[in-house]
């Protein structure tokens, strides 16, 4: 009988610390943190529209100082008292002004980031995990299909602004109404479709589900980016992988989130039969 396998615990990156340099409020559900200060010397842009990276969130009266060793402070502190981990999209690195933008979307008092983000002031720490990605637009790509909800939308964007000025698509962007539409750079030849939940909450709708099998198919010569809730991905993966006949590799498709579950139950799901897609 031979033993079980333990996963390799992947080795833990250097924190970035950074403070808050300008709050910028976009729309009335959300908000960019432009960050920079002495720390941006260890920021990288690795070329990935879809960079992302694990916030690191202390609570203001923990007395932590960053960058925190994350292993010793297990020893020392309940999990209740650990700081928090949040997934963000960079939504731009601007390197000549070592500066990064990230987009928060704000529901009120509710979570870690959010709350944090809606009452940032400069000079606020900012600290980053590493910085991730796997996804830019293919210049080679016959059209592109990109669809996502307010999670997405700095990807979205992102990936928009670095396609070639002559490449075609569509880009499907769910947000609650029109308060929510922010001018995108976009090619002239690729859509942009703004879905509307009308209050629905995010995650309770078949909304874009609906709009991507509306999309008109222009070929297999595609590449897609869909990123969201867990449940629309769900049901957007066999779509476009058993219904359209996709190759996996022309196929960026995740869940950025999941409609009833903080980041904390949510990542651990994922590495579960429950989270997986």
């Amino acid at each position: 009988m031979t033993a079980p396998q333990t996963r390799a615990k992947r080795p833990q990156r250097p924190q970035i610390v950074l403070e808050v340099l300008e709050r910028v409020q976009l729309t009335p559900h959300l908000v960019r943190i432009v960050a920079g200060g002495p720390g941006f010397s260890a920021v990288a842009d690795n070329g990935f529209t879809d960079a992302y990276t694990k916030m690191v969130f202390a609570a203001p009266d923990s007395g932590l100082t960053p960058p925190y060793d994350m292993a010793a402070l297990r020893e020392e502190l309940s999990p209740e008292q650990m700081p928090s981990l949040r997934t963000y999209t960079i939504r731009r690195f601007d390197m000549e002004r070592e500066q990064l933008w990230i987009d928060f979307v704000v529901h009120g008092p509710e979570g870690v980031a959010g709350p944090w983000a809606d009452a940032a002031e400069p000079g606020d720490v900012v600290v980053l995990g590493g910085i991730g990605g796997g996804y830019a637009p293919d210049p080679e790509a016959g059209w592109h299909l990109l669809a996502g909800d307010e999670a997405a939308q700095p990807a979205i964007f992102s990936a928009l602004e670095r396609m070639d000025r002559d490449a075609v698509g569509v880009a499907l962007l769910e947000v609650d109404g029109e308060a929510d539409h922010l001018e995108v750079d976009a090619p002239a030849g690729v859509e942009v479709r703004w879905l509307h939940r009308d209050g629905a909450l995010p995650g309770t709708t078949p909304l874009l589900i609906d709009a991507v099998r509306a999309v008109e198919w222009r070929g297999d010569d595609v590449q897609v980016f869909a990123h969201g809730e867990r449940g629309a991905m769900k049901q957007l993966r066999p779509y476009f992988t058993d219904e359209r006949g996709l190759d996996r590799s022309r196929l960026s498709l995740s869940a950025y989130w999941a409609q009833g579950r903080v980041e904390d139950a949510f990542q651990s799901e994922k590495r579960e039969a429950i989270g997986q897609i």
